[in-house]
């Protein structure tokens, strides 16, 4: 005679039943519970999720990415007789404070004087903002441009703007005159010539630190931009939005799974992941040096987008939202074991109140 099913079970069939759900429910190599798991469905923001996992997995969670200021030549006495530029590779977060640390920089490498102009470097990513799957109004409304070298998040006066490289050859034009470094010329943005020696740089926080703002505020800019990174380094310059997403599925089939990808973000409707995948990459992850940072950059109940969700659960997760799409993807503490399962539970046509109460 075969055991009774547990309750637990029970109670989960009888929610999902009907529905267009998958969930995946796994411990210590084995899946605990199953429903519809096999079937890709829109991954929504859990896209940043397998993102974080491949950035991981490829640059470290200690990776700092620089800012770079450089020029063709110095001249005695600290002047510069062309162009300062600055050069980014991929920090989702440049702000007054970081060009202010570079300005102090340039300042103590001895530089006194730019007869030019700053200026911001508009290449190492291409200009694509858009990726299959989205909608039209999203770099509108949702993603601004990601840029190499970035500047308060690519955003004016709530909108997103094509000129970020000038906003920050700007700021940092007004950060030397601030340290008394003379500049001559106005600030503007282009392509760097070669052979250009390095005059000072900034870092980024960790990666981790990077990606855990990423996921716990689902960040769509940040994803696109560090998805730009992730391409680069597995496909070379021009970082793009299709490089990123190529990389992310290249490493979920490393994982024994398959996903498909056309961004970092989970903004396009066309991504597709079985939720038994996304569990199945979580149990090898967990394994993995860098497991418990990811675990512990994940948002749990009252922070992020956890904040109003999952109260007293013991939970570390992932939330996904696109219109009828829903997904929440992580690790939930078991009392039974005193383990951390991972799962995954990704819905299709439901209302997303009715998928979050779900």
């Amino acid at each position: 005679r075969a055991p009774a099913r547990p309750a637990w079970k029970v109670k989960v069939d009888e929610l999902v039943e009907g529905l267009q759900v998958g969930v995946s429910v796994r411990e210590a190599g084995q899946f605990l519970y199953r429903h519809a798991d096999k079937v890709r469905r829109t991954p929504a923001s859990n896209q940043k999720l397998l993102l974080a996992t491949a950035l991981l997995d490829r640059l470290g969670p200690d990776l700092r990415i620089p800012i770079l200021a450089r020029a063709n030549i110095v001249e005695p006495g600290g002047v510069i007789p062309g162009n300062l530029w600055i050069i980014g590779r991929g920090d989702p977060h440049v702000g007054p404070n970081n060009l202010g640390d570079l300005a102090e920089e340039i300042a103590d490498a001895g530089i006194t004087r730019v007869r030019g102009s700053v200026k911001g470097a508009t290449t190492y990513f291409a200009r694509d903002w858009w990726a299959r799957g989205w909608k039209p109004y999203f770099p509108d409304e949702y993603i601004p441009l990601p840029s190499a070298l970035t500047y308060l998040g690519n955003v004016d006066g709530g909108r997103h703007i094509k000129n970020p490289e000038r906003r920050a050859a700007r700021e940092l034009t007004a950060q030397l005159r601030a340290v008394g470094i003379s500049v001559g010329g106005p600030a503007d943005a282009g392509e760097p010539p070669p052979g250009l020696q390095q005059i000072a740089a900034v870092r980024s926080p960790p990666l981790i630190v990077l990606l855990q703002n990423m996921l716990s505020h689902s960040i769509n800019f940040s994803a696109e931009v560090l998805g730009k990174r992730l391409g680069v380094d597995r496909y070379g310059i021009p970082g793009t939005i299709s490089k990123g997403a190529r990389a992310i599925a290249g490493w979920v089939a490393r994982m024994g799974s398959r996903a498909i990808a056309y961004d970092g973000s989970g903004l396009s409707y066309a991504n597709g992941v079985a939720p038994a995948g996304i569990a199945r990459m979580l149990g090898v992850v967990e394994e993995l040096p860098w497991g418990d940072d990811l675990m512990a950059a994940l948002p749990g109940p009252g922070q992020g987008t956890l904040t109003y969700r999952l109260a007293g659960v013991p939970v570390r997760a992932k939330t996904g939202t696109l219109t009828d799409r829903s997904a929440l993807s992580g690790w939930v503490y078991l009392q039974e074991t005193g383990t951390w399962a991972e799962f995954s539970i990704i819905s299709k046509g439901l209302p997303v109140s009715r998928a979050k109460d779900l």
